[in-house]
């Protein structure tokens, strides 16, 4: 992600620390732990600050904004999230909800053509007015009021410097770039995520290369000095002309949306589907908590057929 720009809808988690390529420490005089997540980069995050003693909260922030820079096409500052954390001394589960929430200014028709027909999956998605307010960085930010250990600067420092110098992007992420048909269509995406080959075409950057994204480096800097700039500074009027400037369908995000964005601390959904196992989830929202639940039933009625 770039300051200048908020790709629509791309940057939405189920949850922080999600599974791919996972880390163990086991040391006598430590407490075991374990990062997983979606990008081998962002695993060497989270490691790096539960080595320094900070909080799965902290490792959370930290996974975060890697993957903002080095997985765009799915997570992000700029999307939403929830966020599952369990007290282990208090014996408590909490949820903080940080999805997005839609602009005062947005009407039930949004998403239909003239005819009164849904539009396209992508031609609705890629547009200004499928952006939301980012519930991210509040929520986080949150989070780490309760449960932060480190500085909440320092747990942006892997992502500077990854954006700073480099990372390599990824097969997945040169596959997505080149699958996209809306990139190509938007200004910053189109200056970030291509280059010219030596006939003078755009072709996207292919595996392997070397990428550096110093606008990212600088949003991260604010936010570390202050994550409200995401929600009333610099970062906020930028997100703003971005959407009503877009060069599809502009959207009504305002200023006023952001400064109203709250992030909220939820009692999680629980239900002991087996004798063993007890499974927890997000309280009723969009896209949240019920599909687990109706996991384990159909897992249930499944085994009792066998």
């Amino acid at each position: 992600m770039q300051q200048q720009k908020i790709i629509p809808a791309a940057a939405i988690l189920a949850a922080l620390v999600l599974a791919v390529a996972g880390w163990f420490l086991l040391r006598a005089e430590e407490q075991p732990f374990m990062a997983s997540t979606a990008n081998p980069y962002a695993t060497e995050a989270a490691l790096e600050i539960l080595e320094e003693g900070g909080s799965a909260v902290d490792a959370a922030i930290a996974v975060e904004a890697v993957l903002t820079l080095v997985e765009p096409q799915s997570s992000g500052l700029g999307g939403g999230a929830y966020l599952l954390h369990w007290d282990a001394r208090a014996e408590r589960l909490e949820t903080y909800d940080g999805r997005e929430t839609a602009p005062a200014g947005i009407t039930p028709d949004v998403f239909v053509d003239a005819g009164g027909n849904p539009r396209p999956f992508i031609e609705a998605v890629v547009s200004g007015e499928s952006v939301g307010v980012p519930g991210v960085v509040a929520m986080l930010h949150m989070a780490h009021k309760d449960h932060g250990r480190l500085p909440w600067a320092r747990l942006f420092e892997p992502a500077l410097k990854l954006a700073e110098e480099g990372f390599i992007v990824s097969p997945r992420l040169a596959a997505l770039i080149e699958w996209s048909p809306a990139l190509p269509n938007i200004p910053a995406a189109r200056d970030y995520f291509f280059t010219q080959n030596a006939e003078g075409e755009l072709v996207p950057h292919p595996a392997g290369t070397l990428l550096k994204n110093p606008a990212y480096a600088q949003t991260l800097r604010l936010v570390q000095q202050d994550p409200a700039v995401f929600y009333t500074g610099d970062i906020a009027q930028k997100i703003v002309l971005a959407v009503r400037g877009a060069p599809t369908r502009a959207g009504t995000l305002s200023m006023s949306d952001l400064r109203a964005y709250k992030p909220i601390k939820r009692d999680p959904l629980c239900a002991l589907p087996t004798a063993f196992i007890k499974s927890a989830a997000w309280a009723p929202a969009h896209r949240a908590g019920s599909p687990a639940f109706r996991f384990w039933a159909f897992l249930k009625i499944s085994m009792s057929q066998r």
